[in-house]
């Protein structure tokens, strides 16, 4: 993305409904966007029918579809790609999964990082992970928010901080407990 001042600029001009902004805001988050999901796509199952290029691109479309968003920069912009990547693919799921009618729910493997799954990775159902997150934002949004900014979007501690509006010492804690209460709860769903 070119300078973090045009970048919120421009992103502040989408938001307002700027169809041209949204031409000019595409060659400078492309790459980054679809390395996102590229990064999604490697915790699926190898067999995944979505390509990354296409995933990048319906999240472009979905998140330029916004109208009135209040972008606070380019963390807070690929933090909701992120967050809108993984209901594409958590809607993937759910449709392939009630298009198989009689022979119950597939299982759609997704890699879980150790941080977030126990002492070892592990492969689990990624409607069951969505589930265990919608879960978790009813216990508590912000762990739930914290969980897909650390893990799915990969940003940092200061950075997650910047976008919540919380402090450093704020995310870590709650980074410890949510990957606690998640371990608990994907291990009972095995």
């Amino acid at each position: 993305m070119s300078s973090p001042a045009s970048a919120t600029r421009i992103l502040q001009n989408v938001g307002a409904g700027d169809a041209s902004a949204a031409r000019e805001l595409l060659p400078l988050i492309y790459e980054e966007l679809r390395s996102l999901a590229a990064g999604h796509m490697q915790r699926e199952r190898p067999n995944h029918t979505l390509q990354p290029t296409a995933l990048a691109h319906e999240a472009y479309l979905r998140l330029v579809d916004q109208s009135q968003v209040g972008w606070q920069g380019r963390a807070h912009f690929f933090a909701v790609a992120s967050e809108m990547i993984r209901r594409i693919l958590v809607d993937h799921a759910r449709k392939r999964n009630a298009d198989k009618r009689g022979g119950g729910a597939a299982r759609v493997e997704l890699e879980v990082e150790p941080e977030v799954a126990g002492d070892h990775a592990q492969a689990i159902d990624i409607l069951a992970l969505e589930e265990a997150l919608e879960e978790l934002g009813r216990l508590n949004d912000r762990h739930r928010r914290i969980v897909e900014l650390r893990y799915f979007v990969g940003l940092t501690v200061v950075e997650t901080a910047h976008v919540l509006g919380v402090s450093k010492a704020t995310v870590k804690a709650d980074w410890r407990m949510a990957r606690a209460w998640l371990r608990s709860r994907l291990a009972t769903e095995d």
